[in-house]
């Protein structure tokens, strides 16, 4: 699945969301505010910018690795390490965007 594809797939349902969360008229909660609809659109971009950063993570390694394989080792283990804080940003960005959203 190309870059494109998986972009627009990260639009489309973080603009599904908000039709969701603003409580489309067939939808049973009602009294939901814009605020909330924004956080979810918040929290899906948060989750897309985590994905975009580890997979050019993933391709930094690799490329580095096909250019050295010897150093596969510290390569690999400094990847993961970087991916991690990157989701944990990620993690961190998601909660604060939905309490801020979900909070009265």
């Amino acid at each position: 699945m190309g870059f494109t594809k998986v972009l627009g797939l990260g639009a489309l349902a973080a603009l599904a969301l908000p039709a969701v969360a603003l409580g489309a008229p067939d939808a049973p909660a009602a009294g939901v505010g814009i605020g909330q609809g924004l956080a979810a659109i918040g929290a899906g971009l948060a989750v897309v910018g985590g994905a975009l950063g580890i997979g050019m993570i993933g391709k930094g390694a690799l490329e580095s690795i096909a250019r050295q394989p010897d150093a596969k080792g510290p390569i690999g283990t400094n990847m993961i390490l970087a991916a991690a804080l990157v989701e944990g940003a990620t993690l961190f960005a998601i909660v604060v965007g939905l309490l801020v959203g979900f909070v009265k």
